[in-house]
């Protein structure tokens, strides 16, 4: 820089009260200097940053606080105030110049955008339909105000404002996913654009979409059905699929769900050749949730002949490598002038979504009489709360349904509870001898508990008689 900085008295109403009218500057650090501009009638705070090339950029950040009006941090600003906010200001300057230097302006907008293509470029080379993030983060983030903020302006406070403008009505399993999906498409966008973003746009993500109730475990076993309602609620799909002329594709898929206990987004991965019928067993695809996991390809899960049974018409002449579970994809024919428009069938393909069963779901719920918000996860609870009951090692469920034995411990203690207490019953023992010296060592017991006023469960009604007999006879 060509001058040198002659700092001025800025500090008190008073120090400023000396100085004439004009512009008075004092550095923040080498390329930030807070002014104050001296007026007749009080003064204001500006700051300036250095650009370069021995030029600056100047700008206005609010009133002084000369003795007329009070400071209150917002538009009239203290010397302590005004040199914070001065170097917010440069710094918030700089970190614009810095995104727009390379290119447009990074926003929340883009990040999402570039998340969704990212996404379905994945599904479309795993041979997959079009998953539901699109869906999710147009309608609950790229609906509101948030996707015209920067990224480098980003603040936990626009994230919490985005957070707590959610719908009340989502459950909060949705509100999990569109989280996540939105935290995804932020952490990709500021890894992607880190040179152009400020150092801590990592931790501001972090912060601003941390999980609030997370540490609030739902209890998912009661959200669990008998295995009379399951079996309601295949015997509907059956129905519901005959009328609906699914040819048996809505049976398959609720019967595998049901069975096994996976995720929606695994079994539609299911091949032909993952039917095992020898040994009675279906090998589900493992969910492609984590990151940097080392795990198998699929999971070995048994299956009944009936589903097995259910099955056969799915793979019987098909190769191994086909998708086990289609359904018919339909196309609308314009209408004609002696024809009303139709729907005519246009060939089979995987399912692609859990949102194409949305509607037959909810006919099948009603044909089994059971409450309107009953989930298709509810298939999930069930099974894993099944085995749990059955005493299979929650380490092994755990595996079966392809989740951690935490999260089994998280979400099901109830059904833990109640397994490893019919187990620990079975090492209860007789503790108090029931003949020779014992036996009159337990009438002395039974007669002291009498004498408190109560009677010990479980004693024989025998020795019950023997100690009232020795309390008449004068017998300790």
């Amino acid at each position: 820089m060509s001058k040198t900085l002659h700092e001025a008295a800025l500090s008190t109403p008073n120090a400023r009260k000396g100085l004439p009218e004009g512009n008075h500057w004092r550095g923040i650090n080498a390329d930030v200097h807070l002014g104050y501009r001296k007026q007749k009638r009080g003064g204001r705070w500006m700051v300036r940053w250095y650009r370069g090339d021995q030029k600056y950029k100047q700008a206005t950040i609010g009133s002084a606080d000369d003795g007329k009006m009070e400071a209150n941090g917002v538009d009239c600003l203290s010397f302590e105030q005004a040199r914070t906010k001065a170097a917010k200001v440069a710094s918030q300057a700089r970190a614009e110049e810095i995104a727009a230097a390379d290119g447009p302006t990074p926003t929340v907008a883009m990040a999402v955008e570039a998340y969704c293509e990212a996404q379905e470029a994945k599904e479309r080379a795993a041979g997959e339909g079009r998953g539901d993030a699109r869906l999710r983060l147009t309608k609950h983030v790229l609906s509101t105000k948030l996707p015209n903020v920067a990224l480098h302006s980003l603040t936990e406070t626009d994230l919490g404002r985005w957070r707590s403008g959610l719908s009340k009505e989502l459950a909060p399993a949705t509100v999990r996913r569109i989280v996540n999906d939105l935290r995804a498409a932020l952490n990709a966008a500021a890894m992607k654009h880190r040179a152009r973003l400020p150092a801590e746009i990592s931790m501001i993500i972090k912060a601003g979409l941390a999980t609030v109730d997370a540490e609030t475990a739902q209890a998912r076993d009661k959200q669990a059905l008998p295995d009379a309602d399951i079996r309601r609620i295949v015997e509907a799909a059956a129905t519901v699929d005959a009328e609906d002329r699914w040819e048996g594709d809505l049976l398959r898929l609720v019967l595998v769900l049901s069975a096994t206990g996976a995720r929606f987004s695994q079994v539609k991965r299911n091949a032909v050749g993952d039917v095992q019928i020898a040994q009675g067993r279906l090998m589900v695809p493992t969910s492609r949730k984590g990151r940097g996991k080392k795990k198998a390809s699929h999971i070995g899960v048994r299956i009944g002949s009936d589903v097995i049974e259910s099955l056969r018409p799915a793979i019987a002449g098909r190769r191994a490598k086909e998708p086990l579970l289609e359904r018919w994809r339909h196309k609308q024919q314009k209408a004609g002038d002696d024809c009303p428009a139709r729907w005519e069938r246009k060939g089979r393909s995987p399912w692609r979504s859990a949102s194409e069963l949305q509607r037959p779901w909810q006919r099948i719920v009603k044909e089994a009489g059971l409450p309107a918000d009953t989930v298709p996860y509810a298939l999930r609870h069930s099974s894993i709360v099944r085995q749990l009951r059955a005493g299979l090692p929650v380490r092994l469920v755990a595996a079966l349904h392809d989740t951690s034995a935490r999260m089994i411990e998280l979400h099901y203690s109830a059904a833990i509870v109640d397994a490893l207490d019919e187990l620990s019953a079975g090492a209860v023992i007789p503790l108090v001898p029931t003949s020779g010296k014992g036996g009159a060592a337990q009438s002395r017991i039974v007669t002291a508990t009498r004498q408190a006023g109560e009677t010990p469960a479980g004693f024989p009604a025998a020795l019950q008689a023997d100690a009232d007999g020795a309390r008449t006879n004068g017998r300790p």
